[in-house]
């Protein structure tokens, strides 16, 4: 589940710097440009065969009829692949994006919610660049905004006005938001959950495990900023609780050993949970490149053997 087990077909080169990025005022134009980069990368790495398995092929298995084997790739390459149709490629995804206060922390020149706000974006430019259905739910302690997953004339461009949006709550209301798109969405699809989940978890299993029992394939990226992982303030200091509003007095030196020890065990339990349900888990920092998002999502397509389709041409200019 770690995000270390595979080697990235990205090329150094092409990823763009997360501060660089969130430069870029216009949430489309960041979008575009991870996008663009991820493919360009790919096609210049050493890994260019790895697109392969994301255009017109899935992988043989046993039991598919040969006559829809390709014979001349075989021949090319030494391995097995059926021609898709379009209907194997049709995808459904809706991105569940966490806007509690506590996203608009950050020790960098952005917060939280801003990488997670271009992350969901990215996602969403890459699928419906594929001719996809995108939808969005927005949500802190309420579902806030509510997009279903389409693709048609203009769905991107209400997607993005809504990831554009200053986030309005406080506190971080997992249970709801979960409950709530396990109603409304009734065909099975792809839900990517973007969150920090800095919330109680003990119903977090449940929460997820209906997803998971209503046949959608579940995603999750779990945001940090890098000082929430070290810790690392030198001076007592009062601190001011994002989601209540709250002072709390803080000496790091006292704190930090029994921070990072809750810390690492809240992050543990929920990587079990999602072992445990299936999900694809992936943590990421805010400064971490976005193009990792979009390797992650195919390397987890292809893991359950379901084929992302692109737009070849696109990739090929």
């Amino acid at each position: 589940m770690a995000d270390e087990v595979a080697p990235s077909p990205v090329a150094k080169g092409s990823l763009v710097d997360p501060k660089s990025l969130m430069a870029i005022k216009n949430l489309e134009l960041r979008a575009r440009a991870v996008v663009e980069g991820f493919w360009s990368g790919i096609h210049r790495s050493p890994y260019h065969g790895f697109s392969v398995e994301f255009t017109e092929y899935r992988a043989y298995s046993p039991g598919d009829d040969l006559r829809f084997l390709d014979w001349k790739l075989l021949a090319r390459s030494d391995r097995l692949y059926i021609k898709k149709f379009e209907d194997e490629t049709n995808l459904r995804c809706y991105l569940l994006a966490d806007n509690s206060r506590s996203m608009m922390f950050g020790s960098l020149s952005y917060t939280k919610a801003e990488y997670a706000n271009t992350l969901a974006a990215t996602i969403a430019y890459f699928l419906y660049q594929q001719g996809d259905g995108v939808g969005l739910m927005k949500f802190d302690e309420e579902v806030r905004d509510y997009l279903p997953a389409r693709h048609r004339h203009g769905q991107l461009r209400h997607l993005m006005h809504a990831l554009e949006k200053t986030p309005q709550g406080k506190a971080t209301n997992l249970t709801a938001p979960l409950k709530r798109i396990a109603e409304l969405v009734r065909r099975r699809g792809l839900m990517v959950l973007i969150s920090d989940l800095l919330a109680p978890i003990e119903t977090l299993e449940n929460n997820l495990a209906l997803l998971t029992s209503r046949g959608h394939e579940v995603l999750l990226f779990h945001i940090y900023d890098p000082a929430e992982l070290t810790f690392e303030f030198d001076q007592s200091a009062q601190f001011i609780d994002l989601e209540t509003g709250h002072d709390i007095y803080i000496d790091p030196a006292q704190a930090r050993t029994d921070y990072q020890r809750k810390f690492s065990e809240h992050n543990e339990r929920v990587e079990l949970i999602c072992r445990k349900l299936g999900i694809g888990y992936h943590r990421f920092t805010t400064d971490r490149a976005l193009e990792f998002s979009l390797f992650d999502l195919l390397r987890e397509r292809m893991r359950r053997g379901k084929i992302v389709r692109r737009n070849t041409s696109r990739a090929a200019a």
